[in-house]
């Protein structure tokens, strides 16, 4: 029997053992506003990857919060090494109900300009969910092998990385395709990554966006530009001939 039972606790420590594990805190109010089978925070607690906290509890380490004033950045990598990372489990529909006065936390933060890619926002501006909000914050601050932890759970977490390495929305589709590891121009996440401070993310923030609506105007002028006359015939289309009938153009011909 003694056999038996130290081979059933040394499977069990195995399967521990071989459990996700980030060794800093992860925690998230939640306030059951979305769907349990789609809310990425509750997959994170199943999976044993994150804390719920109770409304009214204090956390010390980086809040994400709509609320805060200062942006996310590599000065608060300490921070984060120390006390680790908490968000707001809540619907964006809903979020004039959750009550922020009632989440304490000396350093809540803003989230720079990143791109969704969860089912239900993918290729949205700014509508990052629980996972992809906590993932950005840890490669902001430098711990890239914890956002790859947590986004490893979801089948689609792997884009959120490709996507916002890309600097421009057009060719999103491509890097969320491609094995290339790098394109034309600088990476959101990497950018903010090279600055030391909320200041130098905000300023890069706003810098990328004008080269996001640079991109967007030059191609539009590129598109109004190549539009077809659409009175100009088609030489490969047929032509009818006054008797009714058609005849077709050279190229046509087999």
């Amino acid at each position: 029997m003694r056999v038996i039972y130290q081979g059933a606790r040394n499977a069990t420590h195995e399967r521990t053992a071989a459990r996700p594990h980030i060794d800093v805190p992860v925690a998230m109010w939640d306030f059951d506003h979305c769907d349990p089978r789609r809310c990425s925070g509750k997959k994170l607690g199943r999976l044993g990857l994150i804390t719920e906290l109770r409304v009214g509890s204090r956390f010390r380490g980086i809040v994400v919060s709509p609320k805060a004033t200062l942006v996310a950045s590599p000065a608060d990598r300490e921070i984060v090494g120390r006390d680790g990372v908490a968000v707001v489990e809540c619907s964006w529909a809903r979020i004039d109900d959750v009550p922020f006065s009632k989440i304490a936390s000396p350093h809540e933060r803003l989230l720079p300009y990143l791109i969704a890619t969860n089912p239900t926002n993918y290729g949205k501006p700014w509508r990052l969910n629980c996972v992809e909000a906590l993932a950005a914050t840890f490669y902001i601050t430098g711990f890239d092998q914890h956002a790859e932890t947590l986004l490893s759970a979801f089948g689609w977490g792997g884009a959120f990385w490709r996507v916002n390495r890309c600097s421009s929305f057009t060719i999103i589709l491509f890097c969320t395709n491609s094995n290339v590891d790098l394109l034309d121009g600088s990476p959101y996440l990497r950018r903010y990554q090279t600055c030391t401070s909320a200041e130098e993310v905000a300023a890069m923030q706003e810098t990328i966006i004008a080269e996001l609506e640079e991109s967007y105007e030059e191609s539009r002028r590129v598109k109004a530009g190549s539009t077809e006359d659409l009175l100009v015939r088609n030489p490969n289309h047929a032509i009818s001939s006054d008797d009714g009938s058609s005849s077709a153009s050279e190229g046509d011909v087999e």
